[in-house]
């Protein structure tokens, strides 16, 4: 009997091997705890090798080890041990409730080795108190093998503690059976390896999460849609909690109100591709209230698409409050009346995140350069964008405008697009091929079209009449004059013309 006890005792060199190296705090503790358990194992050797063989078949509860620690105890020793570890977590201002039905260690050093290892790590008495169960894990077998895995895939040692108070439910989790394949399917959605780490902390319940479920649905629900495979890793990374996501009940709702709205589904899905965090504004809270919002400040309804497209995180604002705010604000400083602020919306529906000190300074400038208050009202509602332009570039602009070109101030207030063109790379160049050729035209003939269509306008034999060019709107379906919205079915690249340029404000 003393053979077979001594064959399924632990001892500190058996364990030797389950803890890393780089985990160092903790090292003192977790020894001298094993010296304890040693010297306690030692001692329950000596009392029980004295009763014989057939002493031993009449308390089967003496046959079989402990499943966590391998030690040998009976129904009372276990109570004893109990009522000694509750009143030790007691103590510590633990409440020991939800650990009533669970297998506690069998004596309160072990007990004491837990707390202190957790506390070091960076756990507080609450954060115990939070998720009990992890007094449950043991150091060497849970614990320790979990940490090490999550700082071999990168997750500095210093952010563990964060980490497991985010999600405590980690240390239950097998390595092998549950963290790595995790880790496997993140790799093949086209998660950079170095990004794990990031996404494992930004959403850590990742690893709670089964690969051949939700996380799976979600992700071919989106390539349905029209989400190109090769953006998924990108999307996952910037924002991971999409994986989690319910189609049925989270994703499909969404995207079917979205479409619903009159938003093309290439479109949308590039939306996705873009922004993947659209997905967590909630439908019947936010993005409802907010569509009914921008059609009671009065934007028109047929618009809806364009402005969410321009600017999708418009759906997710508390817009109502700072629509209410900036339509005050420009009919006060801009006499800008509430039609006139809608059709801005329409045009730029970024203004609402805008902040009123940036929007002041192009329209002093204006104001500098004697342009009157109504002027610059129209000007600004036929092109909102002056308003995010900066003011080095708007005076270098000007000043071209007035010392070479010698144009009347006028043209501005037909053309205020002007001041959203590059001096550099447009405004510059084409003038002065106009000059050198002797062309006189206007400032839209001059620098509203391609490079393409330009030269062929200076090709030509005679000058054509001015037309309206493509409408300068910050995205959504490309307007041409003339004719029909173009057409994603006409070609294929025109799915990267409906929705092309969003400027970062």
């Amino acid at each position: 009997m003393n053979l077979v006890l001594q064959r399924k005792l632990p001892s500190f060199s058996a364990f030797l091997f389950l803890i890393p190296a780089p985990i160092h705090h903790a090292d003192s503790a977790i020894g001298d705890s094993f010296a304890d358990e040693r010297r306690f194992y030692s001692t329950v050797l000596e009392k029980k090798s004295s009763p014989s063989s057939s002493d031993a078949s009449k308390f089967p509860e003496y046959q079989l080890p402990s499943v966590t620690w391998g030690v040998v105890q009976g129904r009372k020793e276990r109570l004893v041990s109990r009522v000694i570890i509750s009143d030790y977590l007691k103590s510590l201002g633990i409440v020991p409730d939800e650990l009533a039905d669970l297998e506690l260690p069998s004596t309160v050093e072990v007990m004491r080795e837990r707390v202190e290892f957790l506390t070091r790590l960076g756990l507080s008495i609450d954060d115990l108190n939070a998720y009990p169960l992890v007094l449950a894990c043991s150091v060497r077998k849970n614990i320790i093998p979990v940490l090490g895995y999550l700082e071999k895939l990168g997750i500095p040692r210093a952010r563990l503690g964060d980490f497991v108070r985010a999600y405590p439910q980690a240390l239950h989790a097998s390595v092998v059976v549950e963290l790595v394949p995790v880790v496997k399917c993140l790799r093949g959605l086209d998660v950079e390896r170095y990004d794990i780490p990031y996404v494992l902390q930004k959403y850590p319940e990742l690893l709670g999460f089964k690969p051949e479920g939700t996380m799976s649905t979600s992700v071919a629900y989106l390539v349905s849609i029209g989400v190109c495979p090769r953006d998924i890793g990108p999307m996952v990374t910037q924002f991971p909690f999409l994986l989690g996501m319910r189609v049925g009940t989270t994703i499909k709702p969404l995207v079917e109100y979205l479409i619903s709205l009159g938003i093309n589904k290439q479109i949308l899905a590039r939306m996705l591709e873009k922004r993947p965090y659209i997905l967590g504004y909630d439908l019947e809270e936010t993005i409802k209230p907010n569509v009914d919002t921008l059609l009671s400040f009065g934007v028109h309804r047929e618009l809806l698409p364009s402005v969410i497209a321009q600017f999708p995180q418009i759906i997710g604002l508390p817009l109502k409050a700072k629509l209410s705010k900036q339509q005050y604000f420009f009919n006060l400083k801009l006499r800008i009346d509430p039609d006139g602020f809608a059709r801005v919306v329409e045009k730029m529906p970024q203004i609402v995140s805008l902040q009123q000190n940036v929007i002041l300074k192009p329209v002093e400038f204006l104001r500098g350069r004697a342009f009157p208050d109504e002027a610059i009202a129209k000007l600004i509602i036929k092109c909102p964008q002056l308003l995010a332009c900066q003011i080095g570039l708007m005076k270098n602009s000007f000043y071209y405008f007035k010392s070479e070109m010698k144009r009347p101030i006028e043209e501005l207030f037909d053309f205020p697009e002007y001041f959203t063109y590059s001096l550099e790379s447009r405004i510059k160049p084409r003038y002065q091929k106009i000059a050198n050729k002797g062309i006189r035209c206007s400032l839209d003939w001059l620098l509203n079209c391609s490079d393409k269509k330009f030269e062929e306008r200076l090709q030509g034999d005679y000058i054509e009449a001015d037309v309206p060019g493509p409408s300068f709107i910050m995205g959504g379906k490309l307007e041409m004059p003339g004719s029909q919205l173009v057409s994603e079915e006409e070609d294929d690249s025109d799915v990267e013309v409906l929705y092309r340029r969003t400027i970062s404000l």
